[in-house]
């Protein structure tokens, strides 16, 4: 990572709901093209961190910079530089029901284009082109609060991913998915670009850490509880359990005698 040139400089973050502490004292970085996760259980404050890079709200202290300039409420006043940061991050929030409000499909994916005055013509080919790299090209003209869980995120993925934003920030994409639909996110996302973008996924799913991220960071309480690739996060049982990420359960073996074992169990929000 170059310390010098980070996508997103974090420090010294606090945030509050009302007067509830959600984040406390945060700093992290994160490298152009690098793939981060942010891991922890409900509460631990991933997605709020996750909402402030995406400036969607802003810290109650502390700094949030992207490539180098600082993130602020009153920087982003700024029309030329609201539009090129919203061209620049994408957003795929946890329940795409969030972000879905077109009439229909092909509507929804041309929705960001359209804002950004693209050549009309340029447009209808792209959203083309996104519909068939998401393999949705069939309900271009189906209303998407129709559709199934899985379809509204490809929908969702779709409308930010024809802007070509050069960081994609995720909130437990794989989350109420049926397994062949979460495969299939995964390999769309572990894949984007050849690796070439900015990906940040909030998530406390485990199973698919190491297909989703080259390092993670591990929240408890608002806090950094632990950094690591996701080989030596995965393999640190008593960090998982005590982030509430690994359960251990006592099971009965065939001597009757009860002995508690850890075991991952993907928690839902």
């Amino acid at each position: 990572m170059d310390p010098l040139n980070p996508a997103f400089d974090v420090a010294n973050v606090s945030y509050r709901y009302n007067q509830t502490p959600a984040l406390s004292g945060l700093s992290i970085q994160v490298a152009r093209g690098e793939r981060v996760a942010l891991l922890g259980a409900n509460g631990s404050g991933k997605s709020t961190l996750l909402r402030l890079l995406g400036a969607l709200s802003f810290p109650s202290e502390g700094q949030i910079s992207f490539f180098g300039d600082p993130l602020t409420e009153e920087s982003l006043q700024n029309e030329t530089r609201f539009f090129d940061f919203r061209r620049r991050v994408g957003i795929i929030f946890q329940n795409p029901d969030i972000q879905l409000f077109n009439p229909s499909v092909f509507d929804e994916v041309a929705f960001g284009p359209l804002q950004l005055q693209w050549p009309k013509t340029d447009i209808r080919d792209r959203v083309e082109q996104a519909l068939q790299e998401m393999g949705i090209a069939h309900l271009r003209d189906r209303a998407p609060h129709r559709l199934s869980g899985g379809e509204k995120k490809r929908v969702a993925l779709a409308s930010v991913l024809i802007l070509d934003p050069e960081v994609l920030l995720l909130d437990e994409p794989s989350a109420a998915l049926d397994p062949n639909s979460q495969s299939q996110i995964v390999d769309l996302l572990s894949n984007w670009r050849n690796g070439a973008k900015t990906v940040i996924t909030a998530t406390h799913d485990l199973d698919t850490l190491e297909e989703i991220a080259d390092r993670c960071y591990v929240f408890q309480a608002g806090r950094i509880a632990a950094e690591g690739t996701p080989l030596s996060i995965l393999h640190d049982a008593a960090l998982l359990e005590r982030t509430g990420l690994l359960r251990v359960h006592p099971h009965t073996h065939k001597d009757d005698a009860r002995h508690p074992h850890p075991h991952l169990h993907r928690l839902s929000e």
